[in-house]
């Protein structure tokens, strides 16, 4: 099978493409612009199992989108999953939050998970079937400080169930994943030590997730297993589903 993954560069991303090449598949991945981390995670994975190409992209341009899955489907053919990662996050409260700001969060999270799920969409039609995963956020639910994101990652739950409604009947699945607090670049940024503790103290799990866990639900979910799994979303939080 072959795999695409947007923001696959690093974090959430780089970790399903690992997972992706370790379990055989072939991977097609993005990155926005840390070219010698995409470079440096093809040489990483080579020889691992599947292959890994990566290509330059910005999601929100729907053109770039269209061209670079025109590309990846030029050199592997038949996509079997793609998993949309590429997100950004550009916190504030709500009263002092810029347009700008607000739109590139939500042009990014949302619209470009859309251009790149309209992009595959008659690569998997023509072969009648694929798998679309989604990568949401507890922060679905409402968190402080992050209207934006927290409104791109409930909006990323909509936008999967329309998928499977429409095209359920066609072989193709969409779902997504809700991960609560890893261990990210990202997350590391966000949370700061207090709130790590807290994360800490009160998930069920006692801890943080690892990204190979996040990795392995993803597979999953493109996976023959997970054939009649269509419009869910699957909590990977240890059991911490609400943000503090």
């Amino acid at each position: 099978m072959v795999v695409f993954v947007t923001g696959g560069s690093r974090g959430l991303g780089a970790g399903v493409v690992r997972a992706s090449v370790e379990a055989g598949h072939d991977v097609a991945f993005t990155y926005h612009r840390d070219k010698d981390s995409a470079d440096a995670l093809v040489d990483e994975v080579a020889g691992k199992g599947g292959r890994a190409v990566a290509w330059q992209l910005d999601v929100r341009d729907p053109e770039a989108v269209e061209r670079v899955a025109d590309e990846v489907i030029d050199l592997f053919h038949d996509i079997g999953a793609v998993v949309s990662n590429a997100g950004i996050r550009r916190d504030g409260l709500a009263m002092n939050m810029s347009d700008e700001d607000w739109s590139a969060v939500i042009d990014t999270n949302l619209s470009g998970a859309f251009h790149v799920a309209r992009a595959f969409l008659p690569n998997f039609l023509a072969q009648r079937n694929g798998r679309f995963v989604f990568v949401s956020s507890i922060a679905k639910d409402g968190i402080s400080g992050q209207i934006n994101y927290a409104a791109s990652k409930a909006g990323l739950l909509g936008l999967s169930a329309a998928l499977a409604k429409e095209y359920g009947r066609k072989g193709i699945t969409s779902n997504v994943v809700v991960p609560g607090f890893f261990d990210t670049d990202m997350t590391r940024d966000s949370i700061g030590t207090t709130v790590g503790a807290f994360v800490d103290q009160f998930s069920p799990a006692g801890r943080k997730g690892e990204i190979p866990e996040l990795a392995q639900a993803v597979l999953f979910l493109t996976s023959p297993g997970a054939s009649f799994v269509n419009g869910q979303s699957l909590g990977v939080t240890g059991g911490l589903d609400w943000g503090p």
